[in-house]
């Protein structure tokens, strides 16, 4: 879409402003991105319906941005980011994508050493140029050698939650096309992995030609890897490949389930079949010559003896034995969430007003939201001191008091996102504490702690009395940063223990717990919540990749808080 090529474009200019020590313009450029990126409609659409003025009306979007997002749709180019560019000839981009290397850092090592690129920075520290600057350090040469060694086996990869909208955008179009009778997403897409490959398209049409011209002549193609009367691939601008094949009613079943995959699971079911004197293949499940199934899914493994079972399970980790025992879980449903404890209103780094971020889970049904604002550690986010949280609790009970305001059976909850200092105390005092709904805390710096400080640290913190949830519990960002290092099967014992719930972090950039680590916590007692982390209303919709990951752990509505009526999950909570 092409709210994101703008967004992007807004990350780097900010990038750029923040390396020249310029302030306050970088945030706006940020706030910006946050607000395309995560927009419902094409900003496109947008314009082209309203004009500027539409432009204007969008939260986080002044004079100076839409200026720059209606030159972009004119023009495809903006001439100030091309000068910021000229001016500093760095692939930014690429550079901050190594942890613990901002824009500032970037700019020295351009300065001192020439780096313009990921090349420049990987040789640079391998040859040891780096520790000797002043700022620098053996360290962080080691972090960044590390970094990038990260950055390589993540290449190729697209994170679910950038390409999800780019994919359903597409699948609708085809499936309008009248030509297409039954379409289906298949590969890492359907199982809702973290990070993508490239995606899979199945369609049964009596008419191949037309839906193959239909997809390759499609908006933002830019390469035609191949074109054929069965199957056509292509690549879209933003470097993702993408293939669709036409298939008979007979094998859809049958391919869909073998494109699906994963392979693990795949080569386990066709062992099954072989013992069974069958054959299984993407044209259908086969004894000799003659096809018994391929039509659907639920027949190909009804005839192996098994159910049906979700996409997001099919890893071959114990969903097959569990199959065939019609043991399977009952995993969590998209629609079984009532409400979000994790997000954030301008009060602190948020986007939106409190007014503004409750009428949006209204709409999407929820029965609440809690906003769970940084707390006074985290400058960066304009985290509140103990009056400012009083403050914004008033408004927050002030709204919950009107229900002309919200909705009489919604209930807005106060919350907040304290952070977890280096002995694993809180930043903000216990009395303000106790007077929210329930609290978050989370780890925001010093990453790098030994295993056995970071385990005793997150420990501290569970067992502080007010302290409901750990957010994003391992710390991982997606591409970028792996996990902390800490024993996170004494980390499952004291949740156990204190009865402290671990977050999985619904933001696409985290999806942190991963699906090991929700289904180690099933397996422990160890209750969860699914959250978004939202800085602005629309990544409330995030919301489906949590969902998705609590499923790929294999996470029941029992196991998650945040689908228990409201009264219930607040009883649970310390």
């Amino acid at each position: 879409m092409i709210n994101q090529e703008i967004a992007k474009i807004f990350y780097e200019i900010a990038d750029f402003l923040e390396m020249d020590g310029i302030q306050f313009k970088p945030y706006a450029y940020q706030k910006a991105a946050i607000t395309l990126e995560t927009l419902e409609e094409d900003i496109e659409k947008i314009y082209k319906q309203g004009g500027r003025k539409a432009l204007l009306e969008i939260p986080g979007i002044g004079e100076s941005m839409a200026d720059k997002i209606e030159e972009y749709l004119k023009s495809g180019r903006i001439k100030y980011y091309d000068s910021l560019k000229k001016r500093t000839p760095i692939n930014m981009e690429e550079l901050i994508q190594v942890e613990g290397l901002g824009p500032k850092r970037a700019k020295v090592l351009y300065q001192k050493l020439g780096v313009a690129n990921l090349k420049d920075l990987e040789k640079a520290a391998i040859s040891h140029k780096i520790s000797p600057l002043f700022g620098f350090g053996e360290k962080t040469e080691k972090n960044i050698l590390e970094g990038i060694e990260f950055l390589k086996r993540s290449k190729g990869r697209f994170l679910l939650g950038d390409i999800l909208p780019r994919v359903k955008e597409i699948l609708e179009k085809l499936k309008n096309f009248k030509e297409v009778e039954e379409i289906s997403v298949a590969g890492s897409v359907r199982r809702m992995k973290e990070t993508i490959g490239d995606v899979d398209i199945l369609v049964i049409s009596k008419n191949p030609a037309k839906v193959m011209d239909f997809f390759v002549s499609q908006p933002g193609v830019v390469k035609i890897w191949g074109k054929g009367s069965t199957k056509s691939s292509i690549r879209l601008k933003d470097g993702l490949d993408m293939d669709l094949r036409v298939l008979p009613k007979r094998s859809y079943g049958a391919a869909l389930q073998y494109f699906t995959g994963s392979k693990d699971h795949n080569i386990a079911l066709r062992k099954i079949a072989i013992d069974k004197g069958l054959k299984l293949s993407e044209y259908g499940l086969f004894r000799g010559s003659k096809i018994i199934a391929g039509k659907t899914e639920e027949e190909i493994y009804k005839a192996l003896g098994m159910v049906w079972m979700a996409p997001e399970l099919r890893e071959n980790q114990g969903e097959i034995e569990a199959s065939i025992k019609n043991e399977l879980p009952k995993i969590v449903g998209y629609k079984d969430v009532r409400g979000d404890l994790h997000s954030h209103s301008n009060w602190d780094g948020g986007t939106n007003t409190l007014e503004e971020m409750a009428k949006y889970a209204i709409n999407m049904g929820y029965e609440y939201l809690g906003i769970s604002d940084h707390t006074k550690f985290l400058r960066i986010e304009h985290g509140l001191d103990e009056k400012k949280l009083d403050q914004r609790n008033k408004k927050i009970d002030e709204l919950n008091s009107k229900s002309s305001i919200l909705n009489s059976n919604f209930r807005l909850l106060k919350g907040a996102e304290t952070n977890i200092l280096n002995d694993g105390s809180i930043d903000i005092r216990d009395e303000s504490l106790k007077k929210l709904d329930y609290v978050i805390a989370g780890i925001h710096s010093n990453f790098k702690m030994p295993r056995e400080k970071m385990t005793q640290r997150m420990i501290n913190a569970m067992k502080n009395k007010n302290v409901d949830i750990i957010s994003h519990p391992t710390g991982r960002i997606l591409k970028k940063r792996d996990e902390y290092e800490i024993d996170f099967d004494k980390i499952l014992r004291v949740a156990k223990e204190t009865g402290t719930i671990l977050e999985i972090n619904a933001s696409p950039w985290r999806l942190d717990l991963d699906d090991q680590n929700i289904r180690r916590a099933k397996e422990a007692g160890v209750k969860m919540v699914i959250n978004t982390d939202s800085h602005h209303r629309d990544q409330l919709r995030f919301m489906e990749l949590g969902i998705a990951q609590a499923r790929r752990g294999w996470a029941e509505k029992g196991d998650i808080i945040n689908c228990w009526p409201l009264e219930k999950m607040l009883k649970f909570l310390k």
